[in-house]
């Protein structure tokens, strides 16, 4: 496995500005606003199907803003979230101090496996790296995902179909078909790719059980 140290810190430093100019706020973990934020949310959760307690890892979960979106509809669950950025984490603490059912971790990995493990935006922003390199790390970091998951994994990325003048350079439009068909191959036969909630980026679900 290739060595992503320089890659996670060029993301760490590039958050935790983020986080520093905006807050606490979707802006400061890099999204336009709330509503995105929300909708965003909505295409993740669609991967759990627990009617009843279920454990969960947000790798990338920036000052923890999916576990706000969590408790507003499961009244029982394990929540792990995840992020390079210490600054992040030490907000997210902060932000929900006597939360039993939450804990924030400084790194890459969780701890433990859960049964659902979510990542937010944490493809986006590629900086001065190749694609090459870039799409190596994403690969990657989809196997560690898959591998501290047991029911399933959800994850977005922007979408390549974007519009042209929309693009950003220092930003990973992925093929939402080459990893849909990635994801197939590799992680099992039930997964689907949305790309129908009008936000120029789609979420690829995979269910293993």
């Amino acid at each position: 496995m290739k060595d992503n140290s320089g890659i996670i810190s060029q993301v760490s430093e590039y958050y935790s500005s983020k986080l520093c100019e905006h807050g606490t706020t979707p802006q400061g973990v890099d999204w336009n606003g709330a509503e995105g934020q929300f909708l965003r949310f909505e295409q993740l959760n669609k991967v759990i199907c627990n009617s009843g307690k279920f454990t969960l890892n947000d790798i990338g979960c920036g000052y923890g803003a999916f576990y706000d979106f969590l408790r507003t509809k499961y009244s029982s669950f394990d929540y792990v979230g995840v992020d390079v950025a210490a600054n992040m984490i030490s907000a997210a603490r902060q932000r929900y101090i006597g939360s039993e059912n939450a804990k924030f971790l400084c790194g890459t990995v969780p701890e433990v496996v859960a049964d659902f493990t979510v990542a937010s935006g944490i493809f986006n922003v590629k900086l001065e790296n190749s694609i090459h390199d870039w799409k190596s790390y994403v690969f990657e970091t989809i196997a560690i995902i898959d591998k501290f998951s047991t029911k399933g994994f959800a994850f977005n990325c922007l979408t390549s179909y974007s519009d042209a003048q929309r693009m950003k350079d220092g930003l990973f439009y992925a093929d939402p078909c080459e990893l849909f068909n990635h994801c197939k191959i590799h992680y099992g036969r039930n997964v689907a790719l949305l790309h129908d909630y009008n936000l120029f980026e789609f979420t690829i679900i995979v269910r293993k059980s």
